[in-house]
């Protein structure tokens, strides 16, 4: 049987047993999050539904304006979800960093994945295109939520023994590069424990969703070693540019330490 299994409505309906099992264990334990679970659930089964429609359209047009726009749209919702996601004030000098970051990183990595690696025609082919974008900014963007939660945390909490290492002449390059580099570590280690796991302890979904619609498993495979590798460089990038330009921002000109800014 090589055709995917169509799930009908009522299969549908009948998965979401699953919340009510999850409710009824958090009203027992009485932690108070049925309300979350509920909004959660239905935005995003509107969610998923609406974006149904939406690639649905898009990919019966293919059309390079459409694939262009669905991305600007996905890295705005990234580096919004970024900012929300982060405990505390981001000056506007880190937001901007984290922005030019994602951008960056994700669209350096897109392309060269999808124009060298799978060498995609046409380039902007949205069945391929945007699947794939939204897996490597979707990790990005957890990647660099991290690590701008470290590196805040990490000045922070640290900023006596920086401004003490400023004082004997430490560059700020120096006096951070510590924290910078928890940050890096707290940012990539989902993303290697990942690869750890994957294929032993669980398949991926890309995969999964190639194999449940008829793909051999051996080119399934194939296509998420590949994807696997994209993830990784996209998010490395991602992260070593914002932690090289991020820590600079907690300084002013005359480097000193300047967390208030």
């Amino acid at each position: 049987m090589n055709e995917i299994m169509d799930l009908q409505l009522y299969q549908l309906l009948a998965a979401y047993i699953f919340i009510l099992i999850l409710l009824a264990i958090v009203r027992l334990r009485n932690l108070d999050h049925e309300r979350e679970i509920i909004i959660a659930t239905i935005r995003m089964t509107i969610q998923l539904v609406l974006v149904g429609y939406l690639l649905n359209y898009v990919f019966d047009q293919n059309n390079y304006l459409f694939t262009l726009l669905i991305i600007i749209i996905m890295e705005s919702f990234a580096i919004y979800n970024i900012y929300q996601r982060v405990t505390g004030k981001i000056n506007t000098n880190l937001k901007l960093v984290i922005a030019v970051a994602m951008l960056s990183g994700t669209l350096i990595s897109i392309f060269f994945f999808l124009v060298v690696v799978i060498n995609l025609k046409p380039w902007y082919y949205s069945r391929y295109f945007i699947p794939i974008s939204g897996m490597l900014i979707g990790n990005s963007m957890t990647g660099i939520s991290l690590g701008v939660q470290r590196l805040i945390s990490g000045i922070k909490e640290q900023q006596d023994q920086i401004r003490a290492a400023l004082m004997l002449g430490v560059t700020p390059e120096r006096a951070t590069e510590k924290i910078v580099n928890q940050a890096f570590s707290s940012a990539i280690l989902p993303t290697i424990n990942s690869m750890m796991g994957m294929g032993i302890v669980f398949l991926p979904g890309m995969m999964t969703g190639q194999i449940l619609s008829g793909v051999s498993p051996l080119v399934a495979i194939r296509y998420q070693i590949a994807i696997m590798m994209g993830i990784t460089g996209s998010v490395s990038l991602t992260i070593i540019i914002f932690i090289h330009l991020g820590y600079k921002t907690f300084f002013n000109d005359r480097a000193q330490l300047d967390i208030e800014n």
